[in-house]
């Protein structure tokens, strides 16, 4: 997992576990029914999909996936509303760039997440790092915006393609 950066009063009032497998399942349950939602079948199975994932997976890779499963066709429509109200109660996370969500495994804990995505192989970690969006924020302040959205995404390699040998050339 990502090393995470925080300032000394992050931890207050919340809990900054990562979270996976039936741990990760039942938070998710949790903060939706906290926030007035219902925990459906279509909500569990969209959310198990995004755990499956590494890598930034979009909502027609999931409807895909599920009409696969349930034998039953699911339109990207649906899991785009899922995936929305996903990202509104912290469930999940955008990765604007790709048009597509990554699971948010702390989703008791908000914070504006920096992106780091491998432009190899898809994999995306998030790492936390308050002083810095916060910087952005005053920034942002300073040149006269509010109500702000924070959204950081580097991209670059990560260490396990950055270790593999390079591939063959084509042969000609």
């Amino acid at each position: 997992m990502a090393d995470h950066i925080h300032t000394i009063d992050d931890h207050a009032g919340h809990d900054h576990e990562e979270h996976s497998g039936q741990s990760l399942l039942r938070a998710a349950r949790t903060a939706l029914t906290d926030a007035g939602e219902q925990w459906t079948d279509m909500r569990s199975a969209v959310f198990g999909q995004l755990m499956k994932s590494a890598a930034p997976v979009s909502a027609y890779d999931i409807a895909e996936d599920l009409t696969r499963e349930r034998e039953k066709r699911v339109a990207p429509n649906s899991v785009y509303r899922i995936l929305d109200l996903f990202v509104r109660t912290n469930l999940a996370n955008r990765i604007e760039s790709a048009n597509a969500y990554l699971v948010n495994r702390h989703p008791g804990c908000r914070h504006d997440c920096i992106f780091v995505i491998c432009d190899q192989c898809g994999r995306a970690e998030h790492i936390d790092d308050d002083r810095l969006t916060d910087g952005l924020r005053n920034a942002a302040g300073s040149a006269g915006f509010g109500d702000l959205r924070t959204v950081v995404e580097l991209r670059g390699v990560c260490s396990d393609c950055a270790a593999r040998p390079p591939a063959a050339p084509p042969p000609a």
